[in-house]
């Protein structure tokens, strides 16, 4: 029998393997789609300075986006929607920090956020992913308490769902995770939000080494609405089961149905990349995004830049790397992604 000790230890583990695995997924994408537009402030009109603003932080111009946004915050402290988007500015460029600042004043601000929630948590969970095993267990917490938060403000806040339910599906039952509480989940939102329902189905499945329930419900998921997202996420699960050829299969449809070329074609080209497969359709595919009008946060245009840059340096194109790398760099000063594929080039 271990000792007590011993299982403390493997629980720190356990845990700061989980916060790992978690914010990758966040930052991957899949937490960060927009898959509902929960606003949470029913009645803002939102000032031209403030839409100019959001809108260079769609662009990427997270810079401008930022001097903007305390620009305005100097003048009214109180607008909870611009705190709200200066974190997900910070966030955008990976500044935990400050994102978690202004998260929590966009949270007190604006108490009936379900989006305010859910960004909450997001950036508490990039924090926790550089923390000790203390401050990483409290913080995990603090992740778990925003997701929930987001969920009962609004039960079609289709992002915050998938957040929590990847919370619950792959976090320890010492920080609130739980089979359970995943299949609750899905079962509550069924009816409103299927392909949800049948993703946290799927990745449940999945965590229980239920491969063959897995696959059925991820491609349910797939059916309900023949969803870009919901071929990604066919696609990933696939390169998980080190199925190559049908991973490529599923995101090939993911490009070929998203006419917006929307932040789902990144998700689709970023896993091509994984694999080393396709890495001219995965380029052509970063390059419609950026060329596109449906750019947005959800796929920050400086990491697309970085990972474009990445490509082209694998391809043995070094000048055209270090104009992707440069071009991000530009948008966002801070960018440390940018600054280490300069370093590395």
């Amino acid at each position: 029998m271990r000792s007590t000790s011993a299982r403390q230890t493997s629980e720190k583990n356990r845990t700061i393997q989980f916060l790992r695995l978690f914010l990758m997924a966040l930052l991957l994408g899949s937490g960060a789609r927009n898959l509902h537009a929960a606003d949470g402030a029913a009645g803002d009109h939102a000032t031209p300075e403030r839409q100019a603003a959001e809108q260079l932080l769609m662009q990427g111009r997270i810079d401008q986006a930022v001097a903007s946004f305390q620009r305005i915050l100097s003048a009214n402290p109180k607008d909870g929607q611009a705190y709200l988007l200066l974190c997900r500015s910070f966030y955008a460029e990976e500044r935990q920090d400050e994102a978690i600042a202004a998260c929590e004043n966009a949270v007190q601000t604006l108490p009936r956020s379900s989006e305010a929630q859910d960004w909450m948590g997001r950036a508490y969970g990039m924090k926790a992913n550089h923390a000790g095993p203390i401050a990483g267990f409290n913080l995990a917490r603090k992740v778990k308490a925003a997701f929930e938060t987001a969920v009962e403000l609004d039960p079609r806040n289709g992002a915050a769902i998938n957040d929590l339910s990847e919370f619950y599906i792959e976090a320890p039952v010492v920080l609130g995770g739980g089979q359970d509480k995943a299949a609750s989940l899905a079962g509550r939102v069924a009816a409103q939000l299927p392909q949800q329902a049948h993703r946290i189905l799927a990745l449940a499945a999945e965590r229980r080494k239920d491969y063959g329930t897995a696959e059925r419900e991820f491609k349910a998921a797939v059916e309900v609405a023949n969803h870009p997202d919901a071929w990604a996420d066919l696609g990933a699960f696939y390169i998980r089961r080190a199925q190559a050829d049908r991973a490529v299969d599923a995101l090939k449809q993911c490009l070929a149905i998203d006419r917006a070329k929307d932040a789902a074609i990144v998700d689709a080209a970023s896993l091509l990349d994984s694999i080393h497969r396709e890495p001219r359709l995965a380029e052509q595919a970063l390059r419609q995004y950026l060329e596109s009008n449906a750019k947005s946060d959800a796929a920050p245009v400086i990491k697309v830049h970085v990972m474009l840059g990445k490509l082209l340096a694998d391809a043995g194109d070094k000048a055209g790397a270090k104009i992707e790398f440069d071009k991000a760099l530009a948008m966002a000063s801070s960018y440390a992604p940018a600054k280490q594929a300069l370093q590395e080039l």
